[in-house]
């Protein structure tokens, strides 16, 4: 058997009891079973809670050896990953004295060229590496993409051509527009986070050297004070040159086509600084005496280059991070589908396939505990199906000739034979991953103030620069020349990015840090940016208004059966169902510590409910078809009260005794406690609040009718909520969507600010862009607080790093020098540009400080 797919088996003997293989031991699992756990997509079972934590704590360790299991009993073909019969193989290779078999003679030949090749990792593995360059100019490893795949910028989502390459804008390395199942393996995180710490290990005695005197007043005694500088000249230029090598090309590329950022101020600066402080230090004797101290030094910039770097490589690390998140999102939703298909061919052999080779047409079984493998339609058998995928509710759909199937739904108690109809990027699968990644794009990263005003700035200060040269070689004092390039150089000194360049990201930092504490989880700059100008609060229905799981409201009797005795009868029945209505009914029953009486005669009823004989009784529950299929009435009192707890959102479940109806179970989702008050809060400041649900209507009315929500929009799939998203978006409001499932997805990317419960899918947290560790909706309101108070505090902070160089730049391009005789010297430009930085980073820290409710 293919261990990389999930395996159910049918023992001849009985068709009706399927099992699948436990991948750590090989023990048989009889299915449904307790224990499982998905990767990748597929579905795995096990015998003990031991085997299922081996598993979870090393899946790649097991796999392979359970892979191993199978080839050497002769189950699996080691080329292709086909199941092979062990009793009657077609084709045999005795190798190290165990009989590997093969589907075919071709798999055979490819296994004796190289035995060893296909005893490693197991077919289907992720491909071979590409290297290519990330956005940040290090090498990274990225997945084999096929022939013809588009590619396009993260930050300029309009450039896209075919095949990899770099955005003529701002240099960033284009990415395929929809991602591989292959999982990423973080290389490039891990190569820039290493980069980061190497860069910090060589800037912090590089900081202490220059630094130093100036804070401590200590100095050293020829001839160390000479190996010091040497030092700090030969550790600022390995930072520069090797950890700011992408940010000079990054830099360059942006002024082929004219598109100055960032990265042009940060090569210009650091660039001059870096070039100017290694004249200054090498050839002193070339500058005005005044520029130098006792020791015949000049002062230099070594310690503002390195440390420029070293900041900007941390900001890159974890932009990087986050976009890497982004793309693992997708690599989730892809991941949702089975690696497999079963394939029922014209002749009634079956045969496992790769699921890239299902056509629409093809007959394909779904066996219990399976995943639907594409779109299709049931042609036999009857089971329930987990959608929750695509409707976000707990409850498992009954599934018969006829009805649909979606591909990534897990089939969970019955065999079904269906029919394909959609498969490959025709899935609905395909179509919510192409959502998300179209929404994605539509929204670039935070584009920085400082990106926004480059395009002025970066020309403004050369211009400056340029003037300034100019002006002291033809007015200034005698020597001419190094007077006028010193404050050339001065002005493009003065002009590097150190307070603008920590004005968004300082604060950023205290923001994140605050709101983690509050259990406010940001992915970015651009959720904090964005979160505070929200008019519109789209929320989910189910794991985000309410609790998301099931649970018994009220048993009302009909008639002398009393209220504990009609749950104990019920629990009875429900106690071997794994269906999310009957485990509240038995939790319910548990709790109140009823003892719960044996069933004999156990029948499950599908599409109705269960039946069997407790304390003596006839005892049957169910829904409405229930009394049908046992030809009875449920009578105008029963019926007029199903009618009014269905009002109220609830599930009613009958109760039947001796073919009487004795009893109404109404089973419903709880609204969470302190949602209420959120919504409050959030209407009191001019929020509006829209309701999305894959809910029925009657069920999603009541609960808005609870929480004051007028407008309602039901049973609606993961496309249509994305649809609402954009509607409201065309009408100018700025939207937040929260929600915590899988078909929430597409919605959280296309909403202004996605905002995830941390209580529901790793998808739906990855979607989305403000993850609430607790789940609560009160999380929105203190994060929207914090997001105004934030964007304050960047505000003030650029008012402070753009008043600096409005300030510097004159002084140091010598506007006070005819009046005052006054010229901007090495000391005092380092003190300005320390000033400058502290009281950012000090204006920053308030946010720590600030009252946030409720």
């Amino acid at each position: 058997m293919n261990t990389h797919d999930h395996h159910t088996h049918h023992d001849a003997a009985s068709a009706a009891q399927p099992f699948a293989i436990d991948p750590n031991c090989g023990m048989r699992v009889t299915l449904p079973s307790k224990r499982h756990a998905d990767y990748h997509g597929t579905q795995y079972h096990f015998c003990s809670d031991g085997c299922q934590r081996r598993f979870q704590a090393d899946p790649e360790a097991i796999l392979a050896k359970a892979r191993r299991r199978d080839i050497e009993a002769g189950r699996l073909d080691p080329v292709c990953g086909m199941t092979t019969d062990p009793e009657h193989p077609r084709f045999t290779v005795e190798h190290a004295s165990k009989s590997i078999n093969f589907c075919a003679a071709r798999c055979r030949d490819k296994f004796v060229a190289e035995p060893d090749r296909y005893l490693g990792p197991p077919a289907g593995a992720p491909a071979a590496h590409a290297q290519g360059e990330h956005a940040h100019g290090q090498h990274t490893q990225v997945a084999d993409a096929p022939a013809g795949t588009i590619y396009t910028c993260p930050m300029h989502p309009e450039v896209q051509q075919v095949g990899p390459g770099h955005c003529p804008k701002c240099g960033m390395a284009l990415e395929p527009m929809l991602p591989t199942a292959q999982p990423d393996d973080g290389a490039d995180v891990r190569h820039l986070a290493t980069r980061f710490w190497l860069l910090v290990a060589l800037t912090i005695p590089v900081f202490a050297l220059a630094m130093g005197p100036h804070l401590f007043g200590w100095h050293l005694p020829m001839p160390w004070d000479t190996v010091a500088a040497w030092v700090e000249a030969v550790l600022s230029t390995v930072v520069v040159a090797w950890g700011g090598a992408s940010f000079f090309a990054r830099g360059w590329r942006s002024l082929k086509p004219w598109s100055p950022n960032m990265y042009t101020l940060i090569a210009l600066g650091t660039g001059v600084a870096w070039m100017y402080s290694v004249v200054a230090f090498v050839f002193p004797d070339l500058f005005p005496a005044a520029f130098r101290d006792l020791h015949g030094r000049v002062g230099v910039y070594f310690e503002s280059a390195a440390v420029i770097v070293t900041l900007v490589t941390l900001g890159d690390y974890m932009e990087l991070r986050a976009r890497r998140r982004t793309g693992a999102a997708l690599q989730a939703l892809l991941g949702l589908a089975p690696k497999t298909a079963r394939r029922i061919d014209a002749d009634g052999n079956e045969a496992d396939v790769p699921l890239e080779s299902v056509q629409a047409g093809d007959t394909l079984r779904v066996r219990p505990g399976e995943k639907v493998p594409v779109d299709g339609q049931v042609i036999d058998g009857s089971s329930h199906v987990d959608e929750s995928m695509l409707t976000g509710e707990p409850v498992p759909v009954a599934k018969a000739r006829g009805d649909a199937l979606t591909g990534g739904t897990l089939n969970q108690d019955g065999g079904l034979t269906m029919r394909a109809t959609r498969v490959g990027a025709d899935t609905m699968l395909a179509q919510i991953v192409a959502l998300v990644a179209q929404a994605q794009r539509s929204k670039a990263p935070l584009q920085r103030v400082a990106d926004r005003v480059a395009a002025w700035f970066v020309p403004a200060v050369v211009a400056v620069a340029v003037l300034a040269f100019a002006a002291w070689l033809a007015f200034g004092p005698a020597p001419a020349f190094p007077h006028a390039l010193i404050a050339a150089v001065s002005v493009l000194i003065i002009a590097c990015p150190c307070a603008l360049g920590l004005a968004t990201p300082i604060s950023i930092m205290v923001a994140s840090g605050r709101g983690a504490q509050m259990g406010v989880l940001f992915r970015d700059a651009a959720a904090i940016e964005a979160l505070r100008g929200i008019d519109t609060l789209v929320v989910d229905k189910t794991g985000t208004l309410t609790e998301g799981k099931p649970s018994l409201q009220s048993v009302e009797t009909l008639g002398d059966l009393d209220e504990t005795r009609a749950l104990a009868l019920a629990a009875a029945l429900e106690l071997p169902s794994e269906h999310p209505l009957a485990r509240a009914i038995v939790n319910a029953a548990q709790q109140r510590g009823i003892a719960i009486p044996a069933v004999e005669n156990f029948t499950s009823i599908t599409g109705s409910g269960v039946r069997g004989r407790v304390d003596g009784s006839e005892v049957a529950i169910g829904n409405a078809t229930l009394l049908q299929s046992l030809g009875l009435g449920d009578g105008d009192a029963a019926s007029t009260r199903s009618q009014a707890l269905r009002g109220e959102g609830a599930t009613v479940m009958v109760l039947v005794v001796d073919r009487h109806v004795v009893a109404l179970l109404a089973v419903a989702d709880r609204i969470k406690a302190d949602t209420p008050a959120a919504l409050a809060a959030l209407r009191e400041e001019g929020v509006q609040i829209v309701m999305l649900t894959g809910d029925h209507e009657t069920t999603a009315r009541a609960i808005a009718g609870k929480l004051g929500i007028d407008a309602v929009h039901a049973q609606v799939s993961p496309a249509d909520k994305a649809a609402v998203i954009e509607s409201l978006k065309r009408e100018g409001r700025t939207v937040a969507m929260a929600g915590d499932g899988i078909n929430d997805a597409p919605a959280l990317a296309a909403a202004h600010v996605g905002i995830a419960m941390g209580t529901g899918t790793d998808i739906a947290m990855e979607s989305a862009q403000v993850t609430l560790v607790r789940g609560e909706l009160t999380g929105i309101v203190r994060a929207r607080a914090l997001s105004q108070a934030t964007v304050r505090n960047i505000r003030q902070n650029l008012f402070w790093a753009f008043a600096y160089n409005a300030v510097g730049v004159p002084i140091a391009a010598g506007a006070l020098y005819p009046t005052f005789g006054v010229v901007l010297s090495p000391m005092i430009a380092a003190l300005a540009m320390s000033f400058s930085s502290v009281s950012v980073v000090s204006n920053a820290l308030r946010l720590r400080r600030i009252k946030l409710h409720p």
